[in-house]
């Protein structure tokens, strides 16, 4: 990562038979699964707040990488529902550049990642997200943080949320989430929450709600792309 030791800095040109994640153009050259183009255009994202609107109760702060869109909306869709599970490192590490930014300088700080169901974690052989929070929190360690990575949650069956519109997002995140067990659990630092895509923020906001009432508040909650209101004319 820029600020964590460069993200593409110690990562190998290869030619794949596979076009690039970000624009699918098949040239030499790919860096884990980018071309030197789409590499450019994610390093120009930097991360910032991001609020859906309206945000829903509970919300915790948010802070995206960027918007849902180009080659950053493209490598996720790849990654996740195109099996390019070798794109969980550099995801991973643009995860981390994005935790970094919403708590500032390094310091003990414990991630929760957001959990897939059972059902699309099977569709996705493993837990995306999970694979996201592990390459996060080994760049962060590797440029001095302490991190530790908790997962209290275990996620429901539920809808799938492309079908749905925000009231039932709302409705279906509200139920979909259980703690593994009572009790709370021990944090070092800082709660950060982790997800890949930033919608209504129903999931962030049922998530968050759980946590508090085991006395974990999250500080922020970190996602690589915000979606962004299209206007109706």
């Amino acid at each position: 990562m820029r600020g964590l030791g460069g993200i593409w800095s110690d990562l190998t040109d290869l030619v794949l038979p596979v076009g690039c994640a970000g624009c699918a153009d098949r040239v030499p050259g790919l860096k884990q699964g980018f071309c030197l183009r789409c590499v450019g255009e994610l390093e120009a994202l930097h991360p910032a707040p991001a609020r859906p609107d309206p945000a829903p109760p509970d919300l915790p702060p948010c802070v995206a990488l960027g918007p849902y869109g180009g080659a950053l909306r493209e490598g996720l869709l790849a990654y996740k529902e195109r099996g390019r599970h070798g794109l969980a490192r550099p995801l991973g590490a643009l995860l981390a550049e994005v935790v970094a930014a919403a708590v500032g300088p390094a310091r003990p700080v414990t991630l929760v990642p957001v959990p897939d169901t059972a059902r699309a974690a099977r569709a996705r052989y493993g837990d995306h997200l999970d694979r996201l929070t592990r390459h996060a929190a080994g760049r962060l360690r590797a440029a001095g943080w302490q991190v530790r990575v908790l997962r209290p949650l275990r996620a429901l069956p539920r809808p799938d949320s492309v079908v749905l519109d925000s009231a039932g997002r709302a409705a279906a995140a509200e139920n979909a989430f259980r703690l593994r067990r009572a009790g709370g659990v021990p944090v070092d630092g800082p709660v950060v929450l982790l997800d890949d895509i930033l919608t209504t923020g129903a999931t962030l906001a049922a998530v968050s709600r759980i946590l508090r009432s085991e006395g974990m508040t999250p500080k922020a909650a970190v996602v690589l792309a915000a979606t962004q209101k299209r206007p109706l004319w």
